[in-house]
């Protein structure tokens, strides 16, 4: 199948990354997902990843702690993350480059834009750790962020529910899944797509989002081929 787009930025979840343990990295869980990767890498597909720290900490849950403390123990955790996804795909001989927003020299290249375009161009895949670098700003910020700065066409949100709900579907049997829905309406009803910031940086810079589970890994590729597998979140009516 033809791609539908040409670049991408993928946004993982610390927790798709931990499987069934809960916490930390899986690695059967992360091979899993790193494969439909390859299929998408190996049809040319430009691609740039974001991912998440949830599975070792989450700052919102550590009580009194300073939260810009405590959101730099966050971004250390998605760096964490990063070099795993890192170490998967090049165990399937995919080429890859992790740029943090932090700089750490010994273990990754500091996030540069042009350089980050350069090694899509190149077929490699990029990994984006540390968030923004930023307390007080989400992953999904982060995600929203270097979508934006690296003229994504598409953010695919690979998350633990199939799509985008107009309430939880997980206590409410009655939930309706949208097939479509515009970035003003997740905004003005809060529904769980991302972070009111991240959210309005997709709106304010005409960036799709793609809402699917990544409980089936195969998704990934399905979303790039152009098959209806969630919710797209866009500005068109």
């Amino acid at each position: 199948m033809k791609p539908k787009y040409k670049r991408i930025l993928l946004k993982l979840s610390g927790e798709s990354l931990a499987g069934e343990d809960k916490h930390g990295i899986n690695f059967d869980t992360v091979m899993r997902i790193c494969e439909p990767i390859k299929k998408c890498n190996e049809k040319g597909v430009q691609i740039g990843i974001v991912v998440g720290g949830g599975n070792f900490w989450r700052g919102r849950s550590s009580g009194d702690m300073d939260r810009p403390r405590a959101d730099h123990m966050g971004m250390l955790a998605t760096a964490i993350n990063a070099l795993g996804v890192c170490d998967a795909l090049e165990q399937l001989g995919i080429p890859v480059r992790v740029q943090t927003a932090i700089s750490m020299p010994q273990v990754a290249e500091p996030y540069i834009r042009n350089k980050a375009i350069r090694h899509m161009e190149k077929g490699r895949v990029v990994i984006f750790g540390c968030g923004t670098g930023n307390p007080f700003f989400s992953t999904d910020s982060a995600a929203s962020l270097r979508a934006a700065e690296i003229e994504a066409d598409i953010i695919f949100k690979a998350t633990m529910v199939d799509g985008v709900y107009d309430s939880d579907p997980k206590t409410n049997p009655d939930a309706k899944k949208y097939d479509t829905v515009s970035h003003q309406e997740v905004l003005s009803k809060g529904l769980n797509v991302m972070d009111s910031t991240a959210a309005a940086m997709c709106r304010d810079n005409n960036i799709p989002i793609l809402v699917f589970s990544i409980e089936d890994p195969d998704n990934i590729y399905k979303a790039v081929c152009g098959e209806n597998v969630g919710t797209v979140v866009s500005n068109d009516e």
